[in-house]
């Protein structure tokens, strides 16, 4: 890439080539983005974004544009969104969100609202791309970030974990679009925070990994949907955090890097 960056976001566009965008260098923010063309191998810079961030979200909407929420950039903590449009190379400010978010999730619905959870307090909001409009999208149980969100087959949001000013948390609950309520399930075995929830092809959700109060996890979960509960899974070999969780086309979840007690892993392993 142009530049080195890290805790930017990657998308994957509608023509098959990769938007990049944002991050940091360890000096400061970037607004900068760039592109890959797997075609050719070839990187090139695109138009920048109107603000520099880092730990935000990048979310590919059913129009092929990609909207971008929130993170931390010079001016603190932030509550802008943009659109990128492949089409023009262009980014367009997008109006705000209620409230400032780092550490948040961002989910495209079936009806095409995009949902974006926590980071800063319990409140969530859905970004609405045909009318350009954010509405708030009631509260959950507890305010958390760095926790996740999964889109479950029967179209609820499952958000897992996280932490607040309080510590950290084993809740979860569900989200439903069809009546924007949110209701308590049950709650996961121990607590976590920067884990990965995977959905598997059996409609079971797989968390793995994160950090509790104490430690870096190499524990691992799974929901089950139909009965609204955990049961315990093996082990991963390593305890890590910050790590990725990514389903492959044999239905096998490859979990790959982060970090522990240790140091930065670059170590993987096939649940």
């Amino acid at each position: 890439m142009s530049v080195a960056r890290i805790y930017h976001t990657a998308s994957t566009l509608a023509n098959g080539s990769v938007l990049v965008a944002g991050g940091y260098n360890g000096t400061g923010s970037f607004n900068s983005a760039e592109l890959y063309n797997s075609s050719t191998g070839n990187w090139t810079t695109t138009a920048n974004m109107s603000v520099a961030r880092y730990y935000h979200t990048a979310s590919t909407l059913a129009n092929g544009k990609v909207l971008v929420t929130g993170g931390y950039g010079s001016s603190g903590i932030l509550n802008s969104a943009e659109l990128y449009n492949p089409s023009t190379g262009a980014w367009i400010t997008k109006g705000s969100m209620s409230i400032a978010r780092i550490y948040h999730t961002a989910s495209t619905l079936a009806n095409g609202l995009i949902l974006v959870t926590g980071g800063s307090d319990s409140t969530a909001e859905l970004y609405n791309s045909s009318i350009g409009n954010w509405t708030i999208a009631g509260s959950m149980s507890f305010a958390r970030a760095g926790h996740t969100a999964s889109i479950l087959a029967n179209g609820l949001v499952l958000v897992t974990g996280g932490h607040n000013s309080g510590g950290y948390l084993n809740s979860a609950e569900l989200y439903n679009p069809s009546t924007g309520n949110w209701t308590t399930t049950a709650s996961m075995s121990v607590t976590r925070y920067y884990h990965t929830a995977s959905i598997l092809a059996n409609g079971l959700v797989l968390v793995s990994g994160g950090t509790d109060s104490s430690d870096y996890l190499n524990s691992a979960e799974l929901y089950n949907p139909l009965t609204s509960t955990w049961t315990t899974t093996g082990n991963m070999s390593v305890a890590r955090d910050s790590h990725t969780a990514s389903i492959l086309a044999n239905g096998q979840v490859l979990v790959a890097g982060g970090q522990n007690s240790g140091g930065y892993l670059n170590s993987a392993e096939l649940y």
